[in-house]
């Protein structure tokens, strides 16, 4: 079991607020951590990582990390950490950058067979593309068999197809070693392709703690689905108005009528959805 109760004054995106959190976290569970920029996402991340520091207590089964006389300096904390970025050493191959972190050559291949690089062991991480440099990263942080994993958006500067390819290389890797995963995330598709429980953080507090389909699922009565979006634009065809939503990646088009159309503003966040349908999948 892994027990976090933190507290730290941050600069949020509304201002100053208090970042609180109390979690207990099973071994061997994958959480999302999902809400808006400036919520404390990365700072918790930072935080049980050791680089940032906060009051309150983290214990790692029988270990404690922090304390109110205590802290675990990072480099002695089990954990593997997955930045957005990379940060890979450039002037080291790819198996170099592995061996720097622990000199297990037997476990190096192995990560790299899983993770389908083992023919690029010997090259930089400037000839390689995204999508593989993040391999590396995440090979990287599985070097030390960590006991917690953390991962802060480790695929958002990826397309959608990469996405989709390393999301089953971060499930391969969570379930062969075991391994107790955090990760931040504003994909609900990821999350729930990914995750066994998400918490949601608003100005610093958890609002929303449960499984992928109570927390992620946005349906309301007897409503067959919902989507948010963003709306782009309005126009006027004959008699009704159509709406154009932008939700994800893809543009719809919504009929609505003029009176609903008078209550609506370009950019703000709207939902979709509907009731009775017949839905296809092709």
């Amino acid at each position: 079991m892994i027990k976090f109760e933190l507290s730290k004054m941050l600069q949020g995106a509304k201002g100053e607020m208090v970042l609180s959190v109390d979690l207990e976290i099973k071994e061997g569970e994958f959480l999302a951590l999902s809400g808006v920029s400036g919520s404390g996402k990365t700072t918790l991340l930072r935080i049980v990582a050791g680089l940032e520091k906060a009051k309150g207590t983290i214990s790692v089964g029988d270990e404690v990390w922090q304390d109110a006389a205590f802290s675990l300096p990072p480099q002695k904390r089990k954990i593997g950490y997955v930045f957005q970025d990379y940060a890979l050493f450039p002037n080291m191959t790819v198996l170099e950058n592995l061996l720097f972190v622990n000199k297990d050559l037997v476990l190096a291949e192995r990560l790299l067979e899983l993770t389908e690089l083992r023919d690029m062991k010997e090259r930089l991480p400037n000839s390689l593309s995204g999508g593989q440099q993040q391999r590396v990263s995440m090979c990287r942080a599985m070097m030390n068999r960590p006991k917690l994993l953390l991962m802060d958006e480790p695929l958002s500067a990826l397309d959608p197809k990469m996405r989709t390819k390393l999301q089953d290389e971060i499930l391969k890797l969570h379930k062969e070693f075991g391994t107790t995963t955090i990760m931040v995330s504003h994909d609900p598709s990821e999350m729930y392709r990914l995750a066994s429980r998400v918490v949601v953080l608003e100005e610093g507090k958890i609002i929303s703690d449960g499984n992928p389909k109570e927390v992620l699922l946005k349906t309301q009565g007897s409503q067959k689905f919902s989507f948010e979006g963003e709306l782009l634009d309005i126009t006027k065809v004959d008699v009704i108005c159509v709406a154009i939503v932008s939700i994800g990646q893809q543009l719809v088009e919504v009929v609505v009528s003029s009176q609903e159309a008078e209550n609506l503003k370009i950019g703000q966040k709207v939902t979709v959805s509907t009731k009775a349908f017949a839905p296809m999948i092709v």
